[in-house]
Formats: C-alpha cells, structure tokens, sequence
C-alpha cells in the first residue's frame, strides 16, 4: 500500500522541469537555459533517465547555436535508451518509452538540417516515422505526424540545402506549457520542425 501511495506521488523533479518548460514558453529563453543547467547539475549524468531525457529534450530549445541544440538532443536520445516502461508508466500511466521516440528523431532531424547535414536529418526523420506508429490517434500524435510531414516535404524542397531559423517554436497539436493534453507533466516530447 505504501508503494502504491509513493508511485502515486507527484514527481518534484518533473514537476520542476515543467515549471521551467512554462517559463521558456512564456518567453525568457535565457532564465530558462540557466535554471535548466541548474536542473541538469542536481540531476547528475547518472540520474534518473527520465528526467535527464526530459530535462535534455526541453534544454535543446533553449540554445542559441544548432551544434549546442543536437548536443542536447543526443542527450535526451541517450537516456531515453536507458528508460523502461515500468518507469516511464509509473510517472504517468499514458506513457510508454517508444512513443518518445517519433519526437526525439524529429528533433534530431531538424537538428541535421539546421547544420547543413541533410543526409543525417533524413535517416533521422525515417527513424521519426518508423517510430510513429506508437503514437496514439490525438492531438498531439497528429500534431507530431503532421510535423514528420513538413519536415520531410522541406527536405524534399531544399535539397541538399541547409535547414530553417535556430530555436524553432512548438508546433501546435503539441505539449503546451510543457504539458500533455489534460494537464500531465510530460516526460518527451516536444515537437517543433
């Protein structure tokens, strides 16, 4: 019953993560790069997956420069590899560790094209589609596809040209205010593309 009852417990650190998703949303991008850092220094390199892949997959759209972006979206990728469903569902009943992953190869992707690799950013995007089947028929599994789309139609138009403006925005259809639909904290994904 007690391990019941501190599963049901809200998670602090993911709770502190989104608290600092809704103030980069709000617009203080550099308040958010720091108190991300301060996040990631209390988390460790060894912490807990999910919040080093939560944590790292937010921190990407704070960053000024694309190469610095990828670094944290690699990250998130590394530790989402190390997450179980047994963690991932006792944050949050709704998520599984591979319908992460549609997202995580998205931004990884736009990551590539960003810094002129178009080759890495189609294997990547491929890897985004392959994984989409995990995501559920909503909003924001429409929302992530939808992003899969235009990514691969840019990349289809551009060539082998480089990719859009650094620090894209969310797309619509996804976690607003670092959240799921109907309120939950997320573990990823973001979406932007």
């Amino acid at each position: 019953m007690a391990e019941q009852q501190e599963q049901a417990a809200p998670d602090a650190m993911m709770t502190r993560i989104g608290q600092v998703v809704m103030l980069h949303h709000g617009g203080d991008r550099e308040e958010a790069r720091d108190r991300f850092l301060d996040l990631w220094a209390e988390i460790g390199e060894d912490g807990d997956p999910l919040h080093r892949c939560t944590l790292a997959h937010y921190m990407a759209d704070t960053q000024d420069d694309p190469a610095d972006e990828l670094a944290w979206d690699l990250r998130a990728l590394s530790a989402a590899e190390e997450l179980t469903d047994g963690r991932v569902s006792a944050h949050h009943a709704s998520l599984a560790v591979r319908g992460f992953y549609p997202s995580l190869h998205l931004n990884l992707a736009a990551d590539q094209l960003k810094l002129g690799r178009p080759e890495a950013a189609r294997s990547h995007l491929r890897l985004a589609r392959d994984a989409s089947d995990a995501l559920e028929d909503d909003a924001y599994g429409d929302g992530v596809r939808a992003a899969i789309d235009r990514l691969e139609l840019r990349l289809e138009e551009d060539g082998s040209a480089g990719g859009g403006p650094s620090g894209a925005e969310p797309l619509g259809g996804g976690p607003a205010g670092g959240e799921r639909p109907g309120g939950e904290p997320p573990g990823p994904p973001r979406q932007r593309p």
